[in-house]
């Protein structure tokens, strides 16, 4: 479950009666189990969903969100974890965690859940700011915390007190060209966090046999990215190597915000696509958006090393641009 479904369901326990409590990462040092940000949904009978420690602190962490849910008031939690506790979660040594306890309806405010539960219903990103040190809780959007919001980084601010939790929608990756590369990169995306779709009209490539239990669409590419909408929590790769196809999904992604856009192709093939484009009116600023040919070059000549390749140049892209 995405961290931003937590909030849906700690929502959705609290309106079916059951007394809820939120417990967040705030802060880590060291070799931490789980990252800023993670969340573990506490009720009152200690039911819980989501994890803060994989596994090393959470009967501590019940506990103490237990005792909240009586009196309505936060708890800020530190608890370091062993060289022997890490290992047992798949570290090689221990670390430091904050967590911060929160009972919705008490220290958090229904609203607040409301206003994150909405967003994640609504694929918006949104942040959730925590004074430490006061009651100070507010919601934000993506105009602020720029940064956060674009390295997907929860945290405390310089003045140490101010956590701000982000609340990103999912990411996506959007594959034009049901071909043997996408066949090893739609597994690829789905284990760094993107949701993909493939759009090939040709129905013998876009089967599910080929993808099974895949989203596939057989629309024409600019018409199907028209539908989707490309934002920037968007990449899109275009692996056909047909000019009919590919051109068509590239125009419509250099009109949208899409964060990345890669282009199958050799360097001569590319200089006639920037022919193409350049034809089509767009300038050198635009056409400098799209990474091509495609992927890091590591070298790779298997379907399979491309497909690493341009997985691994899309998260440069996304975490360091």
């Amino acid at each position: 479950m995405a961290e931003t479904q937590y909030t849906k369901l700690a929502l959705d326990w609290h309106r079916a009666g059951r007394k809820v409590a939120i417990a967040t990462v705030v802060e880590t040092w060291g070799s931490a189990p789980r990252p800023v940000g993670s969340l573990l949904v506490i009720d009152g009978d200690g039911a819980m969903v989501g994890s803060v420690s994989g596994g090393c602190v959470e009967g501590a962490v019940i506990v103490e969100a237990l005792e909240a849910l009586e009196d309505g008031k936060p708890r800020l939690l530190e608890y370091g974890v062993s060289d022997d506790e890490a290992f047992a979660v798949g570290l090689a040594c221990g670390g430091r965690i904050r967590i911060l306890v929160e009972p919705v309806g008490g220290a958090m405010p229904v609203s607040i859940i409301e206003e994150l539960a909405a967003a994640a219903e609504a694929k918006q990103p949104i942040a959730y700011v925590v004074d430490l040190e006061n009651d100070m809780r507010r919601t934000t959007n993506a105009s602020e915390f720029v940064n956060r919001f674009r390295s997907d980084k929860s945290g405390i601010e310089d003045d140490g007190r101010t956590f701000v939790g982000i609340h990103n929608p999912p990411l996506r990756m959007i594959i034009i060209g049901a071909v043997h590369i996408a066949q090893h990169l739609v597994p690829m995306a789905h284990a760094c966090g993107y949701a993909p779709t493939i759009i090939d009209p040709r129905g013998a490539f876009g089967s599910e046999d080929r993808f099974p239990g895949e989203v596939i669409l057989d629309d024409w590419p600019d018409e199907a990215l028209a539908a989707l909408k490309p934002d920037a929590r968007t990449a899109v790769v275009t692996l056909t190597h047909d000019p009919k196809l590919d051109d068509p999904a590239i125009i419509a992604t250099l009109k949208s915000d899409a964060f990345y856009l890669g282009c199958l192709g050799s360097t001569r093939t590319h200089a006639k696509r920037v022919t193409r484009l350049e034809d089509a009116g767009f300038n050198a600023a635009a056409i400098a958006r799209i990474h091509a040919p495609v992927g890091l070059n590591i070298g790779g000549k298997s379907p399979a090393e491309i497909a690493v390749s341009i997985m691994a140049q899309v998260t440069d892209v996304l975490r360091r641009a």
